[in-house]
């Protein structure tokens, strides 16, 4: 068992950590008070330096490496920011691996080259007003007709509505009841009968679309399936459970970006005639911050290290991403409090990190759903939680 990263990842993480300081710091920010989604200009810039499809296969225009090294880049990103991390989130764990896994070739071929180049972004729409954590609960029906399938429905939550090119719908495929009727299909955005709600005004997340998605008589080529029902949904979770992977990720560069600017903070500050670290409740505080942040990477990378080149537990997943997400609502808290008043200004950042830290233990399956999974996988079955 080995701990430490190989050269080509430090490598690749040095890479992206100048990247996403250097460039993106202010950006970051511009983005948070704009409340405005990154350039396209932007997206080129990461698909020149291949941050677009680090974990996609060659053959469609990745960089063929392991998860592993898609979450080093993701970290050093989301230590930046949420808003600026945000597209190699969505390609590296989130609808585009479920369509490299289970979709027809000609699909694949379609769509991930394309992602890879920067030219489309795509996201997922999952939840729906009455069909969260119980989404096995889901209304939205893709109905065959002839040579196509039809889609009615509503989508709530949608991370991308409105900004993406399209869209991996989840939706009831068959009349049969529960999870056995769910599959997956991919929408385009500028098909007839597919309009999106308002924009949301969340706590955090500022800059990432959210927005209502409205399905009346959608046609979709039957060619855009990307998990049939029967099974299909079993299939769709194990996708998921990478991007708890991700999630959790985007949790530790909350936290790991709030300790190193809260390191500087108090070499720097002085009360008392002396710098704050020098005072030993603060010295505690950074020891239990420090130790959460590497337990949170350690959980992570434990789960895609054993996924290998698959897709990780539903355990180890979810272990990762309910400590993580705990992890850094506390660790973002903590930082506020050691920077006093800077920490609660908006100009030095350290409240957006707090926000968005809230954000991710909702997004991908709440905490208690994760402990849920956690509990399920100890002793072997699922829980009923209609009875």
């Amino acid at each position: 068992m080995d701990f430490s990263l190989t050269s080509e990842q430090k490598e690749l993480q040095s890479v992206a950590r100048a990247f996403a300081q250097k460039e993106m710091t202010s950006v970051a920010k511009e983005l948070e008070e704009k409340k405005e989604f990154l350039s396209d200009e932007w997206f080129d810039r990461y698909a020149e330096m291949g941050f677009l499809g680090i974990n996609i296969s060659k053959k469609y225009g990745g960089l063929g490496l392991p998860n592993l090294d898609a979450l080093l880049v993701l970290e050093e990103f989301a230590k930046v920011s949420s808003v600026v991390a945000w597209p190699i989130f969505e390609s590296a764990v989130g609808p585009i691996k479920a369509i490299e896994h289970f979709a027809n070739e000609d699909l694949k071929q379609r769509i991930i080259p394309e992602v890879c180049k920067g030219n489309l972004f795509v996201a997922v729409s999952m939840s729906e007003p009455h069909a969260g954590s119980a989404l096995t609960d889901l209304t939205t029906k893709a109905e065959e007709k002839d040579d196509h399938l039809v889609l009615n429905g509503m989508k709530r939550w949608c991370s991308g509505a409105g900004h993406a090119q399209g869209y991996v719908v989840y939706c009831r495929m068959s009349e049969e009841p529960g999870a056995k009727g769910i599959g997956a299909v991919y929408v385009e955005k500028d098909t007839e009968g597919l309009t999106f709600g308002k924009q949301e005004e969340l706590m955090g997340f500022n800059g990432i679309p959210s927005a209502d998605i409205f399905f009346d008589d959608v046609k979709v080529p039957k060619e855009n399936i990307v998990v049939e029902a029967n099974g299909g949904f079993k299939k769709l979770m194990e996708a998921f459970d990478l991007e708890r992977c991700g999630n959790a990720t985007m949790s530790l560069g909350q936290a790991s970006g709030a300790l190193d600017q809260v390191l500087e903070y108090v070499q720097e500050r002085e009360q008392f005639g002396k710098p704050i670290v020098d005072f030993q409740a603060v010295q505690l505080k950074l020891a239990e911050m420090a130790m959460k942040v590497e337990a949170s990477r350690l959980l992570i990378h434990r789960a895609a290290h054993n996924a290998a080149e698959g897709l990780p537990s539903i355990f180890e997943s979810s272990v990762g991403k309910c400590f993580s997400n705990e992890m850094a609502r506390e660790v973002t808290g903590t930082a506020i409090q050691l920077m006093g008043g800077y920490g609660y200004n908006k100009e030095y950042q350290m409240e957006r990190r707090f926000r968005d830290a809230w954000g991710w233990g909702i997004a991908g399956g709440t905490i208690d759903i994760q402990k849920i999974n956690i509990a399920s996988a100890l002793v072997g079955r699922r829980f009923n939680q209609r009875k």
